[in-house]
C-alpha cells in the first residue's frame, strides 16, 4: 500500500486529500476543504498545515510517498510554477512545488486540472486499460487532458488539450474568449449563455421559457436550471441540449480524426444529461468522423463522476511513482 497526498487549488476553494493506493485501486481516507484565501502565501500555508495535521492524524498508515498538486492553468509543470490563472488573481509565477518538497521531503509534482483529471480517470476511472484516451472536463469550461500512447501529453508549454478554444461556428455563445467556440457551445457557461439568448427571444415574442420566469431573471439563468428543465421534458430546454449535443459531436469528431483515441471520457454535464445528449452525439459522429477511427473509439461518462476532482491530485502523486 502507498500513501499519497493530493492538493487541489481552485479559484473558489482548495482541498487536501490523503489516499491509499493498493494495486489498481485507491481509497481516500481523509480530506479537508476551505475557501481559497486572499493571497498565495496564506493559502499555501493553510494547505501545508492541513496536510501536516492530516498526516499526524493518520500516522499509523505509513510514510507519505508523494504529493500531487492540481491547479487551473496556465502553469509550468516542470518548474512547478503557477502562472496567473484567470480564476486565481495574484498568483503570478508562484512556486507551488518547493514549499511542499521542503516541508515533507517527498516527490512533488504539479499538473493543470484537466491533465490531473485525465490521469485519475486513466488510472482509476472509465479510462482504465486505455492507451490513447481523451478526458473532457465539460463543466464550467471545456478543457481536455490527453493520454497518448500510454503517456500524459502536455505539449511544449503545458498548453496541450485546450480544445475549448476551437471555433465551431463563426458566431454563437462566447467561450474561452471566442464566439462560437467549442467551450461556448459545450460548457456550463455556454449552456447558460444559450439559455439567455433563447429567453430574450422568447420574452420578445411574449412567451416565457420554462427555466426563467421573468425578464428580470435572465442574468441568473444557469446550466443547472436548464438541465433540470430538460430532465422534466421541457421542449425549450431540450432544444438547447440538442444544440449542445450536436456541437459536442462535431468537436469530438475533430479530436477523433486528429488523435485516433480508443476512449473519450467526458466529465460533469455529460454524465448528468447523457440520455439526452448521447443519441444526437453519435448521429453527428457517424456523419463527421472517419469511420475507421470512430470504430475503435468508446465515448464514456466519467467513472469517478463528481468525485474526479478529489482524485486528481492523488493521480498526479501516483503518476510520479509509476
Amino acid at each position: 500500500m502507498t500513501l499519497l497526498a493530493g492538493i487541489d487549488i481552485g479559484g473558489t476553494k482548495c482541498a487536501v486529500s490523503l489516499g491509499i493506493q493498493d494495486g489498481d485501486q485507491v481509497q481516500i481516507i481523509a480530506k479537508r476543504r476551505f475557501l481559497t484565501l486572499g493571497s498565495p502565501v496564506s493559502t499555501i500555508e493553510r494547505l501545508l498545515n492541513d496536510l501536516e495535521e492530516l498526516l499526524q492524524e493518520h500516522v499509523t498508515v505509513g510514510p507519505l510517498a508523494a504529493i500531487g498538486i492540481s491547479c487551473g492553468g496556465p502553469l509550468n509543470s516542470k518548474a512547478g510554477l503557477i502562472l496567473s490563472p484567470p480564476n486565481l488573481p495574484g498568483w503570478s509565477r508562484v512556486d507551488i512545488v518547493r514549499p511542499f518538497r521542503e516541508r515533507f521531503r517527498v516527490p512533488v509534482a504539479l499538473q493543470n486540472d484537466a491533465n490531473a483529471c485525465a490521469l485519475a480517470e486513466w488510472q482509476w476511472g472509465a479510462g482504465r486499460g486505455s492507451r490513447n484516451m481523451i478526458f473532457l472536463t465539460f463543466g464550467t469550461g471545456m478543457g481536455a487532458g490527453l493520454i497518448l500512447d500510454g503517456r500524459l501529453y502536455s505539449g511544449a508549454s503545458d498548453m496541450a488539450g485546450e480544445v475549448g478554444h476551437i471555433r465551431l461556428e463563426p458566431a454563437g455563445p462566447m467561450g474561452y474568449g471566442k464566439l462560437g467556440s467549442f467551450e461556448g457551445f459545450c460548457s456550463g457557461g455556454g449552456i447558460a449563455e444559450l439559455g439567455k439568448m433563447m429567453a430574450e427571444k422568447m420574452f420578445d415574442e411574449g412567451k416565457a421559457p420554462s427555466f426563467c420566469h421573468t425578464p428580470d431573471d435572465i442574468d441568473a439563468i444557469s446550466a443547472e436550471a436548464i438541465g433540470e428543465a430538460a430532465q422534466r421534458g421541457e421542449i425549450d430546454a431540450l432544444l438547447i441540449f440538442q444544440e449542445v449535443a450536436y456541437n459536442l459531436g462535431r468537436g469530438l469528431a475533430i479530436l477523433i480524426d486528429i488523435l485516433n483515441p480508443d476512449c473519450i471520457v467526458i466529465g460533469s454535464i455529460y454524465g448528468k444529461q447523457q440520455a439526452i445528449i448521447e443519441p444526437i452525439l453519435w448521429e453527428e459522429l457517424h456523419c463527421e468522423a472517419l469511420p475507421h477511427s470512430l470504430a475503435v473509439c468508446k465515448v464514456l461518462p466519467s467513472g469517478l463522476k463528481d468525485n474526479v476532482g478529489d482524485y486528481a491530485g492523488l493521480s498526479v502523486a501516483m503518476h510520479q511513482l509509476i
